[in-house]
């Protein structure tokens, strides 16, 4: 092997090294990016019908029901130390009388016990109180 070649090997082991290296930054599902924000347990009450509510579970799964429909997806911490939510799923029945703006979450904000979601503009659309 030419000492070019070798040099061009080289490179491309390194560059690779560098990539994996940087995407280990973003967060994983559930995995937290060293902050002090642990959402895992029950956010809301899934006890009470027509009630919206969020299940996080350790691993960066995600359930729970904007108080008609199921959600199901993952979440993680990002370096804004907010739960991220992705890739949720949605059932899409019609219920009357249920306000479904937990349908519209994308982050969120954990203080304490309380849970301030947030929408896709990064306005706050509705709060949810810890509850395991």
């Amino acid at each position: 092997m030419s000492s070019r070649q070798g040099l061009s090997a080289g490179l491309a082991v390194g560059l690779i090294a560098a990539a994996l290296a940087l995407s280990g930054c973003s967060g994983m599902s559930g995995e937290d990016t060293g902050g002090d924000v642990d959402p895992t347990g029950t956010w809301g009450d899934a006890e009470a019908e027509g009630s919206p509510y969020l299940e996080l579970a350790d691993g960066g799964g995600l359930t729970g029901t904007d108080g008609c429909n199921r959600l199901t997806g993952t979440w993680s911490i990002n370096e804004a130390d907010q739960v991220e939510f992705e890739d949720v799923a949605s059932t899409k029945m019609a219920c009357a009388d249920v306000d479904d703006w937990l349908s519209g979450l994308h982050t969120a904000e954990v203080a304490n016990d309380t849970m301030t979601v947030l929408g896709e503009d990064g306005s706050p659309i509705g709060t949810l109180d810890r509850t395991e």
